[in-house]
């Protein structure tokens, strides 16, 4: 999650399962947020022992299939209710839409004549002719942003199986304007973020060895994505070259950087090593400033706080928006060429995807990314922006701070790792073994849990879901 935090302490093999606040002690957001990482992995724990992997009440995620038809494209309806994977639940109920003021010169129009849900209530059932409750399709399903002018979201002829993919996703005020709290003015950061479990309904194709047994066949698909084999370590080592200035950083120090910091690396392009690429942010990835246009140049909402949370030239910067996020679409990470601060504009290396940033409703943003360019002989050279990965051999990020990919690793985007740098240590927060050498790390993310709904041949869907009665029936 790329939030603006100090650090993360929630560590699940030490098994505990409370932060107790003690008097007179500061209270510091990492701990406010094991806390609530604590609750919710005990509350998915708990159910994911009682239900199982996967399993619903009721028609919660039953999937019915539309077959192409009068110029409609194939879809799926997803029925209303709830679902959960791996205990966590999921939610697939439509907001019911609200009634707007009819007005005529600024004047109501409908004042007494009939109650504002009757039209609300009979446009819902004209969308759904058989009195049921409003349902999600496959092309409007609220996180997978389905486009139907894409061939690539398009269902396949064939037989598949549609299943469901859920995921933690945080939620800024930049996703969600109305987390901010505007009477503290737009000087000012937004507070809180919000953790959302976002779900969507995706098609898998199965081979024709496969079909006789599609549940079996996307367990083993599933175990498959869950062998991760790339690992991670990171430590601080003293610099050869470096200023000794007591006054700014203890001689001894390894971390040599003036200020606390956050690691966030993160790959960029996925596959083995020669075709990965990865790139990493001191501030976890949190410097993300809202757009309000892109064409030449990239109008920003709103510039940095300050100097340390601001864009400057050379930075490498990536444009996403809501539906990027959702289908994990990777694109060149562009450079910063030029700044206009009273029109709070940029102008970037290239232009941006077409498809990505040009929605306001979708939440368009840019990110800032730290890694520099350099030319220097044995530094990985940038691919699209990112810095190509090498494996088995510690690799510079900046100040002292180093980082080591295990060899024969499979890289995904989005995989990522975090560690905090402290000046106080002059150290990196990473776990060694009893004689201090970096232990490799599994990713800390993105975490995906998958379920299958229902197997879909010759326009029937049979239904994959595990159903269970509430214990009061």
């Amino acid at each position: 999650m790329h939030g603006d935090f100090s650090r993360r302490t929630y560590r699940p093999q030490e098994h505990y399962v409370a932060v107790v606040s003690q008097q007179g002690r500061v209270l510091l957001d990492a701990e406010a947020n094991e806390q609530a990482e604590l609750a919710l992995a005990a509350d998915r724990a708990l159910a994911a022992d009682l239900i199982g992997r996967h399993g619903g009440p009721g028609d919660g995620f039953r999937i019915e299939y539309a077959p192409e038809a009068e110029g409609e494209k194939a879809s799926l309806t997803i029925a209303p209710g709830r679902y959960y994977v791996d205990g966590i639940p999921v939610d697939a109920t439509r907001p019911e839409p609200l009634p707007a003021v009819e007005e005529c010169g600024g004047r109501p129009t409908d004042a007494g004549r009939a109650h504002p849900d009757t039209a609300v209530k009979a446009g819902a059932r004209t969308a759904d002719s058989t009195g049921r409750d409003p349902a999600w399709t496959y092309w409007d399903q609220p996180y997978a942003h389905r486009d139907a002018e894409r061939d690539e979201d398009e269902l396949p002829s064939g037989p598949f199986l549609a299943y469901l993919r859920v995921r933690d996703r945080l939620v800024t005020a930049v996703q969600d304007p109305l987390l901010r709290e505007t009477a503290l003015g737009a000087a000012l950061p937004d507070t809180t973020a919000r953790v959302r479990a976002d779900w969507e309904v995706l098609p898998l194709q199965l081979g024709e060895d496969q079909r006789c047994d599609p549940a079996g066949a996307f367990d083993a698909w599933v175990a498959e994505r869950r062998d991760r084999t790339c690992r991670l370590a990171a430590r601080a080592e003293r610099p050869a070259r470096t200023e000794n200035d007591p006054c700014a950083v203890a001689p001894d120090a390894r971390y040599r950087g003036p200020e606390n910091q956050l690691y966030r690396v993160e790959i960029h392009r996925g596959g083995e090593a020669g075709e990965a690429s990865y790139k990493w942010s001191r501030e976890n990835g949190s410097v993300v400033l809202p757009l309000t246009a892109v064409d030449d140049w990239v109008t920003l909402e709103a510039l940095g706080r300050d100097d340390k949370l601001d864009l400057d030239v050379g930075d490498f910067v990536e444009i996403g928006d809501d539906a990027s996020d959702g289908r994990g679409e990777i694109h060149d990470l562009l450079q910063v060429v030029e700044i206009d601060l009273p029109g709070r504009r940029v102008r970037l290396s290239g232009e941006p995807d077409p498809t990505v940033g040009r929605q306001p409703g979708r939440h368009p943003y840019l990110r800032r990314w730290d890694q520099p360019e350099s030319r220097r002989r044995g530094v990985p050279r940038l691919e699209g922006g990112a810095v190509r990965l090498v494996e088995g051999e510690w690799l510079d990020l900046e100040d002292g701070v180093q980082i080591y990919f295990a060899p024969c690793g499979q890289y995904v985007s989005g995989d990522h790792w975090t560690f905090a740098a402290r000046t106080v240590t002059g150290a990196v927060e990473w776990p060694t073994d009893a004689g201090g050498r970096p232990l490799l790390a599994r990713p800390a993310g993105v975490a995906y849990h998958y379920a299958p709904l229902a197997w879909i041949d010759e326009g029937q869907a049979q239904d994959l879901r595990k159903v269970f009665r509430q214990l009061t029936e």
